[in-house]
């Protein structure tokens, strides 16, 4: 932490920026989970100097200006040593500001409130993995009206989707004629063609905090849920195969709540009109698939939270398709 800003320097960037400076209040080297800082009791202008050495270890040195010292004298200087969980709580109670480590990246202004309210979740319901589909819920419940402002703009263009498809047929050879059909199309309908791309941009946000969260929060480290997961942190693995599997990091098994995941993905790809072009409505295809091997390796409670919004998506969408007729 330094002149009060959190600065950051992930070990693939040591080689291009391996030194800071300023006042500097703490310094860490941080894991997923946990941290190991330092804590200078006068605060005063000092350097950071970081380095990799033989094993991929980081070296972190804090090095302050040399001070002259009266022949017969001595100087001494006072540091706090804080070696411990990347926990809101106990970096709080630490104090140092401490609790700026736990940064969610861009999106930490909402990450941080989602965290606060897993807990609270699960001070009432002790069990994470309820935390997160409740906290899923209330989130998506928050966006509801997003969802059905996409999903009333996807079904009107799958009501045009014959003439476009027409019109892709009947000027292929001429990409500005076919264009230009397309805007009289939509002018006629009055339909705008990024209207169901809007409302489910303005929802990457919360997504994508969630996300941060849900990788990062220590509460899910060896946090069981139910059945087969007995770590909300790790990837969810059913039996055991005896042998390693190409994709899969260990342990070697299957991925039960991933491949329920991806089979919720199909469906919502089903429910979806098609792209008029082929070669998109192909890439579109393989979605759920190549997002299934993705996720293959990921936290549990990170999957789970990813299925809930997913059952969430197909109710909805199929409510407000049925809802429009």
């Amino acid at each position: 932490l330094i002149e009060k800003k959190l600065e950051q320097i992930a070990p693939k960037e040591i080689a291009k920026k391996n030194e800071l400076k300023g006042n500097v209040t703490w310094m860490a080297v941080e894991t997923r989970y946990f941290m190991s800082s330092i804590i200078p009791k006068l605060k005063r202008e000092a350097r950071i100097k970081l380095s990799l050495t033989p094993g991929d270890f980081i070296l972190s040195e804090y090095i302050q200006p040399a001070i002259l010292v009266e022949q017969g004298k001595q100087v001494s200087f006072d540091y706090s040593l804080f070696f411990g969980p990347k926990s809101m709580k106990i970096l709080k109670e630490a104090n140092y500001d401490l609790s700026k480590a736990l940064n969610f990246g861009m999106f930490d202004f909402i990450g941080k409130p989602c965290l606060i309210l897993m807990n609270m979740l699960h001070s009432v319901i002790p069990n994470y993995g309820i935390a997160i589909i409740i906290l899923t819920i209330l989130v998506r419940l928050l966006l509801w009206p997003l969802g059905n402002k996409s999903y009333k703009s996807m079904n009107e263009m799958k009501k045009i989707q014959p003439l476009i498809s027409d019109i892709r047929q009947k000027y292929k050879s001429d990409p500005k004629k076919m264009n230009e059909e397309m805007m009289k199309l939509y002018k006629v309908y009055k339909i705008n063609p990024m209207g169901g791309c809007l409302p489910m941009l303005l929802q990457l946000p919360v997504f994508f905090a969630l996300y941060q969260m849900l990788y990062a929060a220590i509460e899910l480290r060896h946090a069981p849920f139910l059945g087969w997961i007995k770590d909300l942190s790790a990837p969810d693995r059913l039996f055991s195969f005896g042998f390693s599997v190409p994709l899969m990091q260990p342990p070697y098994g299957i991925p039960v709540l991933t491949i329920i995941m991806g089979v919720t993905m199909l469906v919502q790809q089903k429910m979806t009109p098609q792209a008029g072009d082929p070669t998109q409505a192909k890439i579109m295809m393989w979605m759920p698939i190549i997002f299934t091997f993705i996720f293959i390796n990921f936290p549990s409670g990170l999957v789970l939270y990813w299925l809930v919004s997913n059952i969430i998506s197909i109710i909805q969408q199929y409510y407000t398709t049925k809802k429009l007729g």
